[in-house]
């Protein structure tokens, strides 16, 4: 195998949007916030072009204070999108969030990293960053499904203790599906670039078993940390 990846000329990446482009004219025709959609696909071609600048300056550091900082942006930002579903104004759930991430995904990170891959740095970034990146999207993502659905099935005045079923068992659906069909249905984006960069596949085989174990459990133990902080909280206010 080829272990040089090939850099993608600005037409070819181009011609990578034309789907992007027609699922536009699609929403656009049919009278859905298409808008959004434009503004999240120019966000993303910002957003990963100028990543791609940072990490080079950042994966050549050789201070762990920068990769922590990295990661602590990263942490805030997902846990103030996490909260973007939620109708209402709920900035004190923010600190909730952070707590529940750092419960479920910083832990997990911390486990991978230093006792799973035996870091030579314990602040390597070629392997921390992207670690932490995987983990944190997937906390925000269940998260964010959790805390929907929560407020969803309070609205309706179910019983706390049953709402906060629900709203983990509809936030681990597609972290549960995602295990189901990884290798039959899809191959994950990991395992797919070792792949084309050259890497054996049972070694890619391997590594994407300790990120599909990880994202997993950091995604539930932040789900479950998030329920159970939002109800001691709401708990406490309604004893006061």
């Amino acid at each position: 195998m080829n272990a040089d990846v090939q850099p993608i000329p600005a037409l070819n990446l181009a011609i990578a949007f034309l789907p992007v482009l027609l699922v536009w004219l699609i929403m656009q025709w049919w009278s859905l916030p298409s808008r959004q959609a434009l503004y999240a696909s120019g966000r993303m071609l910002l957003q990963l072009l100028l990543v791609g600048y940072v990490l080079t300056y950042i994966f050549e550091s050789e201070r762990g204070l920068v990769v922590v900082g990295v990661l602590i942006v990263m942490l805030l930002a997902a846990s103030g999108i996490a909260l973007r579903p939620i109708s209402r104004n709920y900035r004190h759930l923010f600190w909730i969030v952070c707590a529940a991430i750092i419960i479920g995904g910083v832990s997990t990170l911390i486990l991978v990293s230093q006792f799973v891959f035996n870091l030579d740095r314990w602040y390597e970034p070629t392997y921390l960053i992207p670690l932490g990146g995987m983990i944190f999207s997937n906390c925000m993502n269940s998260i964010s499904l959790a805390a929907e659905r929560f407020e969803a099935e309070c609205q309706q005045d179910k019983e706390k203790s049953e709402a906060r079923r629900t709203a983990m068992n509809a936030a681990m659906i597609p972290q549960i599906n995602t295990l189901l069909a990884v290798g039959i249905v899809a191959l994950p984006g990991m395992m797919t670039g070792q792949i084309l960069s050259g890497v054996s596949p049972l070694i890619a085989a391997q590594y994407q078993i300790v990120v599909m174990t990880m994202i997993f459990g950091s995604a539930g133990m932040a789900t479950a940390a998030y329920l159970w902080l939002i109800g001691h909280v709401r708990r406490s206010s309604a004893e006061r």
